[in-house]
């Protein structure tokens, strides 16, 4: 079988799995090396279209050299062990990540890849539901590894099996493992070191008992132990009870990581930092006794919460809160008076409960680690988005306690009607003072007691020049973390419309800066319009090699030597997709003027957009490429008239089918010239388009003839052939030379060596900027139009506890991108005189670090700790989930800082 023939069978079989896919379906894992390989072996074909000229992306991707059949498939290097001396498949390494590591094939696909190559090892993977509604499909790329204890034996194994199995084939599995009777054993969960019962129902899933990654399992022998918990089902059957107990390892996540602590090679969950505070596994030769791992008990203040299965972001968020001297005075006395139970804004009182029980529980001298199951069953309540055991953002879940506990205890019981004033021109401080005192009016609590201050919001048109100064609350500053070092990067900007020339642009944008940074920057040097979007691609042997489409790329990975492009176009709508104008250029042969001709790509490609919903025609491309290229075309050629077909290639011939469909047509057509805004009769370009199906269609004949695009291709190839003849009409200098990213612009600059400070993070969020974006942009009060106004926001009042958030995660499609950098930020003496607006404030506002929030790792496996500082003790703890440790004061200041807590200091009065 040919490399196309495997293309269009593999392609044909992908199309018919993925139309049906649905849960217990089998998914096949296969090293992204020998996948990538492949597509290179069974995409080479399409190198040449006509002569050379390739094809579109995807599957059909060509690669970029000649490339051989590849060998046997070898999936070991996705595994420890790929013969494991058991027989069993073996483990995956727990850092694997889809799409660098490896991709997942429906299993018709596999089944035929396998029949053509062998080799292995085979990796199946059974489809689920996942999602909170259960009705996503994903694929359980790590089932849950259970480690049993053969109790009183001692006998352990280790076990793999989907969340999704039912407790009743747990049963079954280790009765197996340990060649035991059915009525011989009891299992439990063996969280903690502790007994605790399984369900009733059989029939659960594990998914459904929370049973996570890496859970110890107990197997008793009934006949061996009297203290076994005998339940009975209504048959009179021996069965088991489960008590919710999850581990603090943390979920299996389908289809990705484990979203642990930082997952290691060797299987261990637990940070690197803290593994020598794990206690060590013990023999259960006292598995009755429910001892627990102790904390610093004896001193009030250091009791640790339990991670329930990735819950540390919650944990340290809890433990910060409650290590504010305000809220500890305030809830371990008599708080029960101030709970507002009818506000609808609030949880009628339960969150406000909830939190001041388990912050008496950690006051508590001399406790163990305290399960947090109460306080999360409210919080999933009231907020689903933190219902379950994934892991989730410890600022916003601070977010919503913050507002959901101001609202259970809020003093003012019904909340008046106040509409606010704009400035018009009076004093700030009158209007400060008034926008405050309507706040305070519909909202009083602790939480804007200790929390709350205010800031000015400074709003000017830039049509009519108005001024709107407003003065808002806020529960704490998100600070931007502005990179400390910059680059200058040379992109050179085409038109798709026909208004201009390429354009040459150098921007300077941050050194480890996003895409989205760099095509900001090329925004507002050319001035982009409002209906307008930038295309940024990076262009290799005059084709495309690729576009920057997430915005969230890293600017590290172009190098100096790259070549961009940046491509103005309409910003998208529906049916929208892209054409790629590839140019080409007639060569000579060497010997003599006998030796057949070629065309070799040559300049840079341009690209406009075009509508796959419309009917298009190959008259329509036609002046889509004449319009894309009238700034080139010299002025002594406009009106010039030539009724022949010009350039198009001796060795290109149309095929049968597509000559006899054209031969009615003419060769010629009437177009209108956008230069001399005239009528006139324009030779055709000598264009051609490759479909879908690898077909080459000729664009110069059949003027009316429709051209039929799909909707789920993302762009086309257009291949127009540059003849000495045609040239002399355009001069394409403009396209030929694309100056390399570092050269030909500005020296970048030198890289501070000084560190990112928490002050430069607050002048930039105080800095004055444009609202770019089409959410943000303001209506004008006096336009009565949305304007993209300048904003600038400035301190006006300071709280008694400062929360700070530094920004270190972006959003994009529901994924976050982490920025590690170490901000410098002052532990004492933290100085925000400068920077209050509120010149009657001449109070100096200096700020004490107590407590922050650290964040370790990335998302996908990332963890939280929280550095708490004990004020009566003057010495900094880490807390670390259920671990707790004395930490110096040298520690506090790390990379990993995400939230911090600042307190103001009380002023010494001289008498």
């Amino acid at each position: 079988m040919s490399p196309e023939e495997e293309r269009l069978k593999i392609r044909d079989i992908s199309l018919a799995a993925e139309s049906h896919s649905k849960e217990g379906d089998n998914f096949y894992l296969i090293t992204q090396r020998w996948w990538q390989n492949w597509l290179d072996y069974v995409n080479q074909e399409q190198l040449n279209v006509g002569n050379d000229g390739p094809s579109s992306h995807g599957l059909d991707s060509p690669g970029a050299s000649v490339s051989l059949r590849p060998l046997s498939i070898d999936n070991k290097n996705l595994m420890h062990d790929p013969a494991p001396r058991d027989g069993n498949a073996g483990e995956l390494h727990d850092t694997l990540v889809e799409g660098r590591d490896y991709v997942l094939l429906p299993e018709e696909v596999w089944n035929q890849l396998y029949s053509w190559y062998g080799g292995g090892p085979t990796l199946a993977r059974k489809v689920i539901n996942s999602g909170l509604s259960q009705m996503e499909l994903a694929v359980e790329v790590y089932p849950l590894r259970l480690h049993l204890i053969l109790t009183p034996k001692g006998d352990r194994s280790a076990l793999r099996i989907s969340k999704k199995e039912t407790i009743r084939e747990l049963h079954r599995r280790a009765r197996e493992i340990f060649d035991l009777d059915s009525e011989q054993i009891h299992i439990y969960d063996f969280y903690g070191r502790k007994k605790h019962a399984l369900p009733n129902d059989m029939d659960k899933t594990l998914d459904d008992a929370n049973i996570q990654m890496d859970q110890e399992v107990l197997v008793e022998l009934v006949n061996n132990t009297s203290s076994s918990i005998k339940n009975h089902d209504p048959a009179g059957k021996q069965s088991s009870t489960f008590l919710l107990e999850p581990s603090k390892s943390g979920l299996s996540i389908a289809g990705g990581l484990s979203a642990t602590k930082g997952v290691s090679r060797n299987g261990n969950s637990e940070h690197p930092q803290n593994q020598n505070l794990v206690s060590p596994p013990r023999e259960p030769t006292n598995v009755q006794e429910t001892t627990g791992v102790t904390t610093r008990g004896a001193t009030a203040g250091l009791t640790g919460l339990l991670n329930l299965g990735n819950t540390c972001f919650m944990n340290s968020a809890i433990q910060c809160l409650v290590h504010t001297p305000e809220f500890a005075r305030y809830f371990r006395e008599d708080y029960r008076c101030e709970i507002n139970w009818q506000n609808p804004m609030g949880m009628v009182g339960e969150l406000a409960l909830a939190f001041g029980e388990l912050l008496r529980k950690l006051w508590a001298p001399g406790r163990t680690p305290v399960a947090p199951r109460p306080f999360k069953a409210k919080l999933a309540r009231f907020a689903p988005q933190f219902s379950g055991y994934n892991q989730h953002d410890s600022q916003e879940l601070l977010a919503f306690l913050l507002d959901g506990l101001h609202e259970d205890l809020n003093r003012v019981k019904d909340k008046p009607y106040i509409l606010s004033r704009d400035a018009d021109g009076r004093p700030d401080e009158e209007v400060a003072d008034e926008y405050w005192a309507n706040h305070k009016a519909r909202n009083d609590s602790i939480i804007v007691d200790v929390c709350q201050g205010q800031y000015k919001s400074t709003l000017v048109c830039p049509v009519c020049a108005k001024v709107s100064i407003t003065f808002d609350p806020f529960m704490y500053l998100s600070l931007p973390l502005q990179s400390t070092a910059t680059r200058s990067l040379t992109v050179t900007v085409f038109s798709s419309d026909g208004s201009m020339l390429p354009n040459v642009c150098s921007v300077t944008v941050p050194k480890q800066g996003r895409c989205r940074d760099l095509i900001q920057a090329l925004s507002a040097a050319i001035s982009l319009k409002p209906n307008e979007k930038l295309l940024l691609a990076e262009i290799q042997n005059h084709l495309i090699h690729r576009f920057f489409e997430d915005p969230l790329i890293s600017l590290s990975g172009i190098k100096d030597d790259d070549h961009l492009a940046a491509y103005r176009i309409p910003k998208p709508e529906k049916g929208i997709i892209f054409l790629q104008l590839i140019h080409r250029r007639e060569e000579q042969g060497a010997d003599n003027a006998q030796t057949p001709k070629g065309w070799k790509p040559y300049g840079t490609p341009l690209v406009s957009s075009i509508s796959c919903d419309d009917v298009t025609t190959r008259g329509d491309i036609q002046s889509i490429v004449r319009t894309m290229l009238s700034p080139m075309l010299n002025s002594e050629s406009v009106g010039q008239s030539d009724l022949s077909v010009e350039g198009i290639p001796s060795a290109v011939e149309p095929s049968p089918e597509t000559s006899k469909e054209d031969a009615d047509f003419p060769a010629s057509s009437t177009l209108k010239d956008s230069k001399n805004d005239e009528t006139s009769v324009f030779p055709k370009l000598p264009l051609q388009l490759v479909d879908e199906n690898n077909v080459c269609i000729d664009l110069a004949v059949g003027d009316e003839k429709a051209i039929k695009i799909s909707s789920s291709l993302t762009s086309i190839l257009v291949f127009i052939n540059w003849s000495k003849k045609l040239l002399e009409r355009y001069d394409t200098s403009s396209l030929e030379h694309l100056p390399e990213v570092c050269k030909n612009g500005p020296p970048a600059k030198k890289t501070r060596t000084e560190p990112l400070s928490l002050y430069s993070c607050l002048e930039a969020f105080l800095r004055e900027e444009p609202l770019v974006s089409e959410p943000d942009m303001w209506k004008c009060p006096q336009c009565e139009e949305r304007r993209q106004a300048s904003k600038k926001l400035d301190l006006w009042r300071l709280p008694n506890v400062l929360v700070i958030h530094l920004k270190r995660f972006s959003y994009y499609r529901s994924i976050k991108h982490k920025l590690d950098i170490f901000v410098n930020f002052p532990i004492h003496d933290l100085d925000l005189t400068k920077y209050i607006a509120n010149k009657d404030n001449s109070e100096p506002q200096l700020y004490e670090l107590y407590a922050l929030i650290n964040h370790y790792g990335s998302m996908g496996s990332g963890h939280y700790t929280a550095h708490i500082k004990l004020l009566e003790e003057n010495k900094w703890y880490n807390f670390d989930d259920s671990h707790i440790w004395a930490i110096g004061e040298e520690d506090v200041k790390t990379n990993h800082a995400y939230v911090l807590f600042y307190q103001r200091k009380k002023r010494m009065i001289l008498l």
